[in-house]
């Protein structure tokens, strides 16, 4: 049986920058619940990140991959630089999956983290761009499939299962 590594706050943790979750509300991740096919993580409060903090963005133009490659800094709204705290969460997001055969992951999109579809500008002015965070980033560089949470039928088709 296939497991699925899963953002936390769509499970319905607390563990959202803000302190909120993202609880997706769906017979497909309850099935997989009660299966034991699921293994949840928050990438960002594995790497140490207190509940609540203050928001954090990939730097503007840059996404994921060039926070990986050295190429690029997350800052938070203060102007922290929080980028090797978010590579230390991609890090633990990759050992998990691998620890637990996870071939796939369900992510929070919009999150510097676990963006799969689009990140924000970096100018902290909710504006949203395409693109993907650390976490989406490294799994799929390493060969786990990412999905957001608007994706969770394509996820049951590339399981193998029916909607």
């Amino acid at each position: 049986m296939e497991k699925i590594l899963v953002s936390a706050c769509l499970l319905g943790s607390p563990v959202r920058y803000n302190g909120s979750d993202r609880l997706v509300d769906n017979p497909l991740i309850a099935r997989w619940r009660e299966q034991g096919r699921i293994v949840a993580l928050c990438p960002e409060v594995a790497a140490g990140f207190p509940t609540p903090r203050p928001p954090a963005e990939i730097e503007p133009g840059r996404l994921g991959d060039d926070v990986l490659g050295g190429r690029a800094r997350i800052r938070d709204d203060t102007g922290a630089d929080v980028t090797e705290a978010f590579r230390l969460g991609a890090k633990i997001a990759l050992e998990m999956a691998v620890s637990q055969g996870c071939r796939f992951a369900l992510l929070t999109d919009g999150s510097p983290s676990c963006g799969t579809s689009f990140v924000y500008s970096g100018w902290f002015d909710g504006a949203a761009r395409k693109g993907n965070g650390v976490v989406a980033a490294l799994l799929a560089e390493n060969g786990i499939a990412v999905f957001s949470e608007r994706e969770i039928e394509r996820l049951a088709k590339a399981l193998g299962e029916a909607p």
